[in-house]
């Protein structure tokens, strides 16, 4: 894994939340997307070489909406940067980890991700993000 690529925070009302980020981070989002096979519209903000990226559901099934329900609003995942991701799934896999996905997906901001399960890798839900 290259680095931290996001981290991703489940928010009920999206333009509140990008409000509130707006004036913490003092700066604009650069960038609002709807993904709708996770059923979410996320906004991403750059802080430095960081990226914060709002999680909004679309549905009230989505997994988002599931968490908030759960969990509250707060840090939903953390992602990480790798640069071949079906290497990255096969050897996270042969260590013994737990995988949403065992096949990459399109998702937000141009990334081919897949999800590793929480009760896996110490009740975190890990994002592996690879550019398309």
């Amino acid at each position: 894994m290259k680095k931290i690529e996001h981290i991703g925070i489940a928010v009920k009302d999206l333009e509140a939340a990008e409000g509130l980020y707006s004036k913490l981070l003092n700066t604009k989002p650069y960038k609002r997307e709807t993904v709708e096979s996770e059923r979410v519209t996320t906004s991403f903000f750059a802080s430095g070489p960081n990226k914060i990226e709002l999680l909004h559901a679309t549905s009230s099934d989505s997994p988002i909406a599931k968490f908030i329900e759960k969990r509250g609003e707060g840090i939903h995942h953390i992602a990480f940067a790798v640069d071949d991701i079906e290497a990255e799934i096969s050897r996270l896999k042969d260590e013994g980890f737990t995988l949403i996905h065992e096949t990459p997906k399109d998702g937000a901001d141009g990334k081919r991700i897949a999800f590793l399960h929480p009760k896996s890798s110490g009740g975190v839900l890990v994002e592996l993000c690879a550019d398309t």
